[in-house]
């Protein structure tokens, strides 16, 4: 039996480090191709892609579709459940938008190369 403290650890269970929400951020706009998901995350390995896809894919909160065809085709999406956590997705973007001002206006140089 698995026991949480607070109910934000199970969030944090199946969304939780630094890729996966990107990941996540990504979907929401659509399906997308490993080699597309990669082009846009160029700093993560692709063993660390496909560790936090099939991570993802356990949770149930995207879906692999596999294509019968040469070269073998692999799209990731969102599934009903994963689609249930863009209120989430969304308030983070809006925060970290918030977060990124901030620290604009106290004179720090950041840079975003995916503006929403």
């Amino acid at each position: 039996m698995k026991t949480y403290n607070f109910a934000v650890e199970a969030t944090l269970d199946v969304i939780g480090g630094k890729w996966k929400i990107v990941i996540l951020c990504i979907l929401m706009s659509g399906t997308k191709r490993t080699s597309e998901l990669k082009k846009l995350i160029p700093e993560i390995t692709q063993k660390m892609l496909t560790q936090q896809l099939r991570e993802l894919e356990a949770d149930n909160i995207i879906a692999r579709t596999i294509y019968n065809q040469v070269p073998p085709k692999v799209e990731y999406s969102l599934t009903e459940y994963g689609r249930s956590l863009s209120n989430v997705l969304d308030l983070m973007c809006y925060w970290g938008d918030v977060h990124i001002n901030h620290l604009r206006s106290s004179g720090a140089e950041i840079s975003v190369l995916y503006e929403e």
